[in-house]
């Protein structure tokens, strides 16, 4: 048995979706929206995203069961122009929300060319990738965007006010790995600084300062303090513009209107997302954007690495290295994670009468 097997459960794809899908219907979702929902949630185990993975069904769970999240929303799709609509997710679960809007612009996008939704009464979604990978999958190249609760103060400031919207891009390779990147606007997710907390370690102090705006290593000075933004400033209006896109002009809440599901757990958050996808196969043959994503890739691979154990890569690759090989050897996830799914179900089920 190998070091992975013996401190997580290794459990194939399949397993893991019908798991993850169980627990959502048992805690009131119909079950193609769980299987949906799961589905953004597996794929970020086969990345190898676990803190953004099916162990957030337990966060999830919680709002469901409190009716703070819709477990049957009316989700809505307004198209208010030829390759434009709108989709009012109803507070429904985030990667269900993030599904139907994708869905939405895909078909778009296969008409037009390109296809733009705005989603607003949300919740969060997940991490992009998944999206991102879907939309790669069926040939569109993509940027997808979400806001979040506020954690980082704005450049200067020593008070929350912009949330670590995640920001994410793909572009399809019609013989080969797509390009992938997922990224949020701070240093770290906050999902690590909390994951920092449950194993009673300590975090470098680039990651996050202290109520008072000063860099710590205490995870839990971290957590009533603020996450560092990419690049300084330069990550600040990173961060303005995806909330303006994924909040404002979805009509969603944004900055310090975004409800915490922390402390108003029973409360829509009415988070915004965005997606913009392009239909590639309009401008050339899968043999000729092919060739340049290859040779695209072997231009940066060919690069000499400043340490040679750790050779140029391009982003999303260890990501998609992961999903090739956990699809093939199962996915290595926390037992703890696997027994919270079950609790959720065995709960949801008595709990359902009280969902929606």
């Amino acid at each position: 048995m190998n070091e992975r097997a013996k401190t997580k459960v290794v459990i194939t794809e399949a397993e893991l979706g019908r798991l993850g899908t169980d627990a959502l219907v048992a805690l009131g979702m119909r079950p193609d929206d769980a299987a949906d929902a799961a589905r953004i949630l597996v794929l970020a185990d086969l990345f190898g995203v676990s803190t953004h993975g099916v162990s957030r069904i337990e966060s999830y769970g919680e709002r469901l069961m409190i009716a703070g999240i819709k477990a049957m929303p009316e989700i809505q799709i307004e198209k208010v122009a030829p390759a434009i609509a709108r989709v009012d997710g109803d507070n429904g679960l985030g990667p269900l929300v993030g599904q139907r809007a994708l869905s939405a612009a895909m078909d778009m996008a296969r008409e037009h060319g390109i296809g733009v939704v705005f989603a607003r009464g949300s919740n969060h979604f997940g991490p992009v990738a998944p999206y991102n990978m879907i939309a790669a999958e069926a040939g569109f190249a993509s940027m997808i965007g979400s806001n979040a609760t506020t954690t980082i103060a704005p450049w200067g400031g020593r008070e929350a006010k912009l949330g670590n919207s995640p920001l994410g891009f793909g572009i399809p390779d019609p013989d080969g790995r797509p390009f992938i990147l997922d990224m949020a606007m701070s240093v770290v997710a906050r999902a690590k600084i909390r994951n920092a907390v449950k194993q009673g370690t300590a975090i470098p102090p680039i990651w996050a300062t202290d109520s008072n705006g000063v860099p710590t290593e205490d995870p839990t000075a971290a957590l009533a303090g603020f996450l560092q933004p990419i690049g300084g400033h330069k990550g600040y209006g990173l961060a303005l513009v995806v909330d303006l896109l994924a909040g404002l002009l979805s009509d969603a809440a944004y900055l310090t209107h975004v409800r915490s599901w922390v402390d108003a757990p029973d409360q829509p958050q009415n988070l915004g997302h965005f997606f913009i996808l392009i239909d590639v196969t309009r401008l050339g043959s899968a043999d000729w954007l092919s060739r340049r994503m290859k040779d695209f890739a072997a231009i940066l691979h060919d690069t000499p690495p400043a340490d040679p154990a750790r050779p140029v890569l391009l982003p999303g690759e260890t990501e998609l290295g992961n999903l090739e090989r956990q699809r093939h050897e199962g996915i290595a996830i926390d037992p703890e994670v696997l027994k919270a799914l079950h609790r959720f179900a065995r709960v949801g089920a008595s709990a359902g009468e009280t969902l929606g």
